[in-house]
């Protein structure tokens, strides 16, 4: 039976991959300090035999250390993610997305982990204009975060060609899905505007409304993750891939999209207007990925769109807000 290391594991990525390999029938270990996981995320879990909770930071090396005794694989989703976050508090940020990204790195070689899967993000393209977005063509970063990002990937790049330690960096394209927090000032765009259609309050769009993102469902980044573990090709290891949808939506079209479909639950929200402010600092305009990296050396398929996605997403918030 193989043990994975899923660090974050009781954030929104983290416990989803949590559900699906415990269900795989995988050992699962999971570190967490929860300052932005959730303590409901892995209550569910708790019972299991193959489930192991670690309540630590990984900017403790020692905890570090601890975690991955005896583990296969690490899934490394651990971070402080949010670009506004970075931009309020760099430090942090950084001590947390390189520092603690470090410390897994050299805890993993030093235990002999078998592969180091870790959340990269399409940060990285930074003020890259170029469309599709293709892993080997990156701009300038545009926040803290992003940058934290991108030293991600150097390191884990150093890694593998100086210790042979096998690395794997999944640059995540806005993922949205179940448990993914709606609240706090730091929410991601679709579970924020799920909650106000909810409340009946009105979504308020940064700028224009024209800005696009490939949001990619939490299904496809499990499947991902999966590929990526669990690839025997040689030539799929030691680089990173974009994991999207490969389909560029408007922040206009997803609002009308998710106003749609929630008034399918409540014929209300079909009224409720939507409000517009200015840009937000460190945007990127445009996202769009290409995932024929993926799909060439893990043989990646998508297996939802955006509409099938959001389906699934609004009927769990529905249920469970």
């Amino acid at each position: 039976m193989k043990k994975i290391l899923i660090t974050g594991g009781a954030g929104f990525i983290g416990s989803n991959l949590t559900e699906y390999f415990l269900g795989k029938g995988y050992k699962v270990i999971c570190l967490d300090n929860f300052a932005t996981g959730h303590r409901h995320n892995v209550e569910p879990f708790l019972g299991n035999p193959n489930y192991t909770l670690i309540e630590g930071d990984i900017r403790n090396f020692e905890t570090c250390i601890q975690a991955v005794q005896g583990v296969d694989y690490v899934l490394h989703e651990a971070a402080l993610g949010s670009v506004p976050r970075s931009i309020k508090d760099p430090q942090t940020s950084n001590e947390v997305n390189i520092s603690g990204f470090l410390n897994m790195l050299v805890a993993a070689r030093d235990a002999k982990v078998k592969r180091f899967i870790y959340a990269a993000s399409s940060s990285t393209y930074g003020d890259s204009k170029a469309l599709p977005k293709v892993e080997e063509v990156i701009g300038r970063p545009l926040s803290p975060y992003a940058i934290t990002k991108y030293v991600n990937e150097l390191y884990a790049d150093v890694f593998s060609k100086t210790y042979g330690i096998e690395c794997i960096g999944l640059r995540y394209f806005n993922v949205f899905g179940r448990r993914q927090d709606p609240h706090g000032v730091y929410a991601a765009v679709i579970p924020l505007f799920v909650k106000q259609f909810m409340n009946g309050d009105s979504p308020r769009i940064n700028g224009t409304g024209d800005y696009s993102r490939d949001f990619t469902y939490i299904d496809n980044v499990i499947q991902m993750n999966e590929l990526a573990m669990l690839t025997d090709n040689p030539h799929a290891v030691n680089t990173v891939y974009n994991t999207a949808v490969g389909e560029r939506t408007t922040l206009n079209d997803l609002v009308l999209c998710l106003k749609r479909l929630l008034s399918n639950y409540d014929a209300k929200i079909a009224d409720i207007e939507i409000e517009y402010g200015p840009n937000r600092l460190g945007d990127i305009p445009h996202s769009l990925a290409s995932i024929e990296k993926a799909k060439t050396l893990l043989g990646y398929s998508p297996s939802h769109t955006l509409e099938k996605g959001l389906e699934e997403a609004v009927k769990w918030y529905w249920e469970n807000l």
